[in-house]
């Protein structure tokens, strides 16, 4: 071999790449073949009756028998459709904060011209519907038009209760709409849009429903719209009432459809709603989240790695943040370089371009994943904990496989 020749490095990564990042999440292969098509024709035929057949489902996937609209976008799009569609400028908002995603929430209410207020609850618990009762009864000229909630903060990995929130606001007597973030728990988690009293639902197409994203949905119930009769932030392309049950196929996004995506969408709607059920997909990312837990619980270590959500209760289904002080950046890089495992980055936990940002990753556990999937994912990482030599725990990976064979 010639000296001047580099060494081959021997690596894992070849072969399948898994992605373990809280979104997008792994596609399956039946919505990808779906998608791979010529383009179809717009004005007449299968993707017309295609696209009235997501509507419904979409509706059964976030339990509501109100309306449902597709924006093309990512979950930033669907903040601002909501909000465009709900205010007026000057108007007020207060945003319980549980992690980074409730920040953004309230960049865009800003750039709106809306009046925000933030009730932070940090980044490790979840929000106070108390806290929240309680100054929605401080406010009596009911300036506070919409409270904007994040059910999973996709950051933090923080899980909050909207029936508690719900409940406090109805108890308060106020009149604020309650507008509930779903980006990373619709079809990952029980989320029940109309029996939980939420008026404005948002969601994604890239997470928990299995679609490249894309696309963004908003679900919205009567109360909502009479909302819409005096908010001055709406558009022409936000207005959500022409998308809703349109007279003509193009309305449905105020211009060309993102056809491809439909086809996507339309094939994991089959797949979650009609051949799984939502009762087991919720079922079956409940029984995967706490295979994750049980392996990082077993791992920890004091100084060393902690899961950042204490409380079982309050954390979430579909994505699992983690505290690792100076090495979680290190731990995902050799998985991902070793192992063919992308891990999620920190994101939000400490100030940007700070050395702590270092000291956190997240573990996707959402749509397309098996238990297979899964135990292979923390076998990954129980491997980069031993050749980073970190300190850890013994039998992650049988903790995790006990709940599995347990389920």
């Amino acid at each position: 071999m010639r000296d001047d020749i580099p060494a081959p490095r021997a690596t894992l990564s070849h072969g399948p790449q898994v992605l373990a990042i809280p979104g997008p999440s792994i596609m399956p292969d039946r919505v990808l073949r779906a998608m791979h098509r010529p383009s179809p024709n717009i004005y007449q035929g299968e993707l017309i009756e295609l696209t009235h057949s997501l509507i419904p489902d979409l509706k059964r996937v976030a339990r509501t028998d109100y309306n449902a609209t597709i924006y093309i976008g990512n979950g930033h799009a669907s903040w601002e459709a909501c909000l465009a569609n709900t205010h007026s400028r000057g108007d007020l908002v207060l945003i319980p904060r549980t992690g980074s995603f409730a920040d953004g929430w309230a960049e865009v209410a800003r750039g709106l011209g809306l009046r925000v207020e933030m009730l932070d609850f940090g980044n490790r618990i979840p929000m106070d519907a108390a806290a929240i009762g309680a100054r929605l009864r401080e406010d009596h000229a009911q300036e506070i038009k919409s409270v904007l909630v994040v059910h999973v903060d996709t950051a933090s990995s923080v899980r909050s209760d909207i029936a508690a929130i719900r409940a406090e606001i109805d108890a308060a007597g106020h009149p604020a709409l309650m507008q509930v973030d779903c980006m990373a728990s619709l079809a990952t988690e029980r989320y029940e849009m109309d029996a939980w009293g939420a008026d404005v639902t948002i969601a994604g197409c890239q997470k928990g429903l299995m679609t490249p994203a894309g696309m963004c949905f908003v679900f919205y119930n009567d109360r909502a719209d009479r909302a819409r009769e005096g908010a001055d932030c709406v558009t022409n392309y936000w207005d959500w009432r022409p998308r809703t049950n349109p007279d003509i196929y193009f309305r449905y996004f105020n211009g060309t459809g993102p056809t491809h995506h439909l086809y996507g969408l339309r094939e994991a709607l089959t797949m979650l709603v009609t051949e799984e059920g939502m009762e087991n997909v919720w079922a079956r990312h409940a029984t995967l989240a706490r295979a994750v837990w049980a392996a990082f619980e077993a791992w920890e270590a004091p100084g060393a790695l902690e899961l950042n959500v204490r409380d079982r209760a309050a954390r979430s289904h579909a994505v699992t943040a983690v505290r690792l002080p100076q090495r979680g950046t290190d731990l995902r890089e050799w998985c991902a370089g070793q192992m063919g495992l992308t891990l999620g980055i920190g994101l939000g936990m400490a100030p940007h371009g700070s050395p702590e940002t270092a000291g956190f990753f997240r573990v996707g556990h959402m749509g397309h994943l098996s238990g297979h999937t899964m135990m292979g994912t923390l076998g990954g990482i129980q491997a980069g904990l031993g050749a980073l030599g970190i300190a850890h725990g013994p039998g992650g990976l049988d903790a995790a496989a006990k709940v599995l064979a347990q389920a």
